[in-house]
């Protein structure tokens, strides 16, 4: 089996796009990670992605609920969304390498699901998020984790499942 080298190829594609200095990964000496105060069991679980999950367009839905006024942001969708309407409208992906098939693979809504009904994580919130690829680490840092943040809390999540992709 072969991996992808994800930095490798990032460096090369920034490199043979012209840009002057490789793209900067993010680096922090600590990782601003929290105990959970209570077990996972009776723990609300949210899930973000920057997969760009979308709903596909549903006729019996007024809105499509991946619009946001505020493009390459913070988003939500109800959690409850059938995973069968879910996929990704990215392009960052290694089309060579994966597919994106399965909603699952990167945005995992259906493990979480069972992990909620098997007893293992306490609820999940009724939406969940998603976020668009951002390249800016200051607008994350600055605009976009405070807004996920902020949604948590509302949203009483006492932990968060990642997904970057």
């Amino acid at each position: 089996m072969a991996y992808v080298r994800y930095i490798d190829r990032t460096t090369e594609d920034y490199l043979r796009q012209g840009y002057e200095t490789p793209y900067k990964w993010a680096h922090h000496e600590t990782a601003p990670f929290t105990k959970l105060k209570k077990p996972l069991a009776e723990s609300k679980v949210g899930l973000i992605g920057t997969s760009e999950v979308a709903v596909r367009f549903d006729t019996e839905t007024e809105e499509n609920p991946i619009v946001e006024e505020d493009f390459r942001g913070i988003y939500t969708i109800p959690a409850d969304t059938p995973t069968e309407k879910l996929y990704s409208r990215t392009a960052s992906f290694d089309r060579h390498a994966t597919h994106l098939d399965d909603p699952n693979a990167y945005y995992p809504i259906d493990r979480l699901r069972e992990a909620v009904a098997d007893g293992r994580v306490g609820g999940m919130p009724d939406r969940v998020l998603g976020a668009y690829n951002n390249y800016s680490q200051r607008k994350v840092l600055e605009q976009e984790a405070p807004k996920a943040l902020q949604f948590c809390r509302e949203e009483g999540v006492d932990a968060l499942i990642m997904v970057p992709v």
